[in-house]
């Protein structure tokens, strides 16, 4: 059980309030990792607009969905898991490569399977990414400005990842 305040659209207040009925009128439902984070508005602002700005970047909708699962198979969170497997499919990720990364199996597709394993190095490493990942990132086609971006996603996932650590939201039915 959680020593963390799960959050209703009821009990929140002032800005925490707001933002939950924000991702209310969004998703149709209120995923439960911002049920928690609501305790601390600053926190689910910063994620909420972080995850905005993640359709900026130079990566595919795919390739985003890919990299956040990635860190969150890596991180074992279990929530941002199923969040990012049910999210996969309305981006139309390819289902063989969601689920060989759920898997920790090898991703037939090698540019693919280049941005999970730079993905795999950057968390493993703790942003001390190994001069030969990154050759390999750039060689398969990914740039310098990918790279900061991988890094922008490994850091959005970090905030969930170890929030849901602490909080231990239960997956919504949404994700399932």
């Amino acid at each position: 059980m959680s020593q963390f305040t799960f959050h209703t659209l009821e009990t929140a207040t002032g800005e925490s309030k707001d933002i939950l009925n924000g991702l209310n009128e969004k998703y149709g439902f209120v995923p439960n990792l911002f049920a928690y984070m609501a305790e601390a508005p600053v926190t689910i602002k910063a994620y909420a607009q972080l995850t905005e700005l993640l359709s900026e970047t130079s990566f595919t909708p795919q390739e985003q969905q890919y990299a956040l699962l990635a860190v969150s198979v890596l991180n074992d969170c279990k929530f941002c898991t199923a969040a990012h497997t049910a999210i996969s499919k309305g981006v139309k990720a390819d289902q063989a490569i969601v689920k060989a990364i759920v898997n920790n199996e090898d991703v037939a597709d090698a540019k693919i399977a280049t941005l999970v394993d730079t993905v795999k190095s950057v968390v493993e490493s703790k942003g001390w990414t190994p001069e030969a990942d990154l050759t390999a990132f750039f060689e398969a086609g990914y740039t310098q400005k990918h790279y900061l971006e991988l890094i922008l996603i490994v850091s959005i996932k970090t905030l969930s990842n170890y929030i849901n650590h602490q909080t231990q939201p239960e997956v919504n039915k949404q994700f399932l």
